[in-house]
């Protein structure tokens, strides 16, 4: 590891001593760091550095040159920084300075030991899949970030009744859900949203996506799991001219007449999982699964 970028919040300083433990490791091993512009202005203005870095604030900034991308807060933050990487390949490393955290995995409290591990080689890369938008007619607010990791919301506007959601798998119509909206989720986005309204847990690494209603009127509706390779139609019947669709945290309002294709997207974005981290143990951490005494074991 020679060269790595650095993004965290720019709206607030939550992460002083974090901040300051990983520049302190990454310069102690000599590696070069580039952190983005809008995260040093903040930490300029709070006075944290201590000398200055290179800067960047674009997907044109960054290249295959860089090693590895360090985030600092939660998930969204992590959903925040694959607009920065896209297609480069460079490898997401998440310090969790927020709450749950299923992507930022690295505990506050192990920085120093996880970059250690990974300096050593001690850790895998998990290739995670990511989904790709168009609509017909063409949205324009969709033509450069049409991607998501997490998931693809279709969801109600301005209005407090249901919308319909026809939905067709391989250009075979499946069914028209009548819900509140509908989540397209990724393995990745198993543990988010599309859980929230009772979707299932995936592994990352499955080859599947998640198709879940989100408070449905039809009482049999239930989340399905699709193969990854399936391409997705969808339209909108709504009493309101317009509907929203969400990638990850980038809303966007959309005609109802709009047709919605979505498809895994044709690259993934790198997570680096040094060897003290696993998906398991960030279940069972994160749902207190285990916790009640009687399925204690030594682990």
């Amino acid at each position: 590891m020679k060269k790595v970028a650095i993004y965290g919040q720019s709206y607030s300083i939550s992460a002083e001593k974090e901040i300051q433990i990983l520049l302190d490791v990454l310069q102690e091993n000599n590696i070069v760091s580039f952190i983005e512009k809008k995260f040093y202005d903040l930490l300029i203005a709070g006075n944290i550095l201590d000398k200055k870095y290179p800067t960047f604030s674009h997907f044109n900034d960054l290249n295959t040159s860089f090693d590895t991308l360090f985030t600092l807060g939660g998930d969204g933050t992590i959903l925040r920084a694959v607009t920065y990487i896209r297609d480069l390949g460079i490898p997401i490393l998440g310090i969790n300075t927020g709450r749950l955290g299923f992507l930022a995995t690295i505990n506050k409290k192990s920085i120093r030991e996880s970059i250690n591990l990974i300096l050593k080689g001690e850790y895998s890369i998990l290739e995670r899949t990511l989904l790709e938008v168009k609509t017909t007619p063409k949205t324009e607010e969709l033509s450069e970030l049409n991607f998501a990791l997490n998931e693809v919301t279709i969801a109600r506007k301005n209005t407090t009744s249901m919308i319909g959601v026809k939905t067709s798998l391989n250009h075979e119509y499946l069914t028209n859900y009548w819900a509140d909206g509908l989540i397209i989720a990724t393995p990745t986005g198993s543990t988010g949203y599309s859980l929230s309204c009772n979707g299932p847990v995936i592994s990352p690494d499955s080859k599947n996506l998640i198709i879940t209603p989100i408070a449905p009127h039809n009482l049999n509706a239930r989340p399905m799991v699709i193969s990854d390779d399936t391409s997705i139609q969808l339209t909108i019947d709504s009493r309101e001219k317009d509907f929203l669709i969400s990638l990850d945290s980038r809303i966007t309002t959309i005609h109802k007449n709009t047709a919605v294709f979505i498809k895994k997207a044709t690259f993934t974005v790198k997570s680096i999982i040094p060897n003290n981290q696993s998906f398991l143990r960030t279940l069972r951490s994160k749902l207190l699964w285990g916790e009640d005494t009687r399925n204690e074991t030594n682990l």
